[in-house]
């Protein structure tokens, strides 16, 4: 009896025909499929935090048992190596009468203050200018943002490069070929500018990242806001000051404590350029710590002068923060 067209045939040979031209044909293959053991996949006793144990462990480690250790050393007479005997308060003491800490604490709150006011009024700036619509500025935002990705180090033998008073391409030949010869100076060797012109290449790298910070909340500001101001009547300042300024106020905390937080423990760049110099005219809180653990081997000493230091830096970014979350639900 002959089947029906697109029935099921029962001839075993055309069965096996049809079997190896299914299995023939390009696509329809299957890969294996990975069998999990079944205690892995079927047991729900495992906890799921197991999997973060090995990074706990590294961060342990790494992070929390130094951090910890440091503590303790802070009231200790630790030379770095060898045995120790604990001092007390001495170490705090100690750093109340250092003149040379006390200045550095100076130092550090003014060159904080420098890099906080400069760096972010030019990241706006610099972030309203690329925000508009200019064919360029797709590549001037990468110009600007690229000092940001350079290390600090390289940054700062750019700069004693720039600062040097004899080199012929340096800001003094500068200054003289365009007839402000009057204005070159010694600036990293003049204890009156050393300390702003180490503000000055801080605030040249990492510009362009507070950029990049307030380019994203120019963004966020709806445009139907912008249009309607446009219709009432307001200029580009009251717009900015009434439409654009408020909305910026969460890029504007993250900018604040990210600027504030950095220049209170900044070191790279100090260090590399003037070492503190001249004198003591540049020396910051984290420049004294190096010093006094690797130069003069007091390892307990400049471990309290570091957690000080921590609790300052924390201090600080909690009350601004306070202040800054409260200023966002204002604006």
């Amino acid at each position: 009896m002959n089947s029906l067209p697109g029935s099921a045939t029962s001839d075993p040979g055309t069965a096996g025909l049809g079997t190896v031209a299914e299995a023939g044909r390009p696509g329809r293959a299957r890969p294996p499929r990975l069998a999990l053991p079944r205690r892995v996949r079927r047991d729900p006793t495992v906890p799921p935090w197991i999997f973060l144990v090995p990074a706990l462990a590294v961060y342990a480690v790494v992070v929390l048992y130094p951090s910890l250790a440091g503590v303790l050393y802070a009231f200790t007479d630790w030379s770095g190596v060898g045995a120790f005997s604990f001092v007390g308060l001495d170490n705090f003491r100690t750093l109340l009468d250092d003149d040379r800490a006390l200045e550095s604490v100076g130092n550090t709150l003014l060159l904080t203050l420098a890099v906080v006011v400069v760096q972010n009024g030019i990241g706006l700036l610099l972030a309203l200018g690329v925000n508009a619509e200019i064919r360029s500025r797709s590549l001037l935002r990468a110009v600007f943002f690229a000092p940001a990705v350079v290390s600090p180090v390289m940054v700062a033998f750019l700069w004693k490069y720039v600062y040097n008073p004899d080199n012929g391409a340096g800001l003094n030949a500068v200054l003289g070929a365009v007839g402000l010869g009057g204005l070159r100076q010694d600036w990293l060797g003049d204890p009156s500018l050393a300390l702003w012109s180490v503000a000055a290449m801080v605030v040249w790298q990492y510009a362009g990242y507070s950029m990049v910070i307030f380019l994203a909340g120019l963004q966020g500001v709806p445009a139907e806001l912008h249009e309607a101001a446009r219709i009432d009547g307001a200029g580009t300042w009251q717009r900015f000051r009434h439409v654009t300024w408020p909305l910026l106020a969460p890029a504007l905390t993250v900018n604040l404590m990210l600027s504030t937080i950095g220049g209170l423990k900044l070191f790279d760049q100090v260090y590399a350029a003037t070492n503190g110099g001249p004198g003591t005219a540049s020396e910051t809180l984290s420049t004294v710590l190096y010093k006094e653990a690797f130069v003069f081997g007091k390892f307990g000493y400049s471990t309290a002068v570091a957690l000080v230091l921590a609790l300052f830096v924390a201090a600080v970014s909690l009350v601004q923060l306070r202040c800054l979350r409260a200023r966002e639900v204002t604006a």
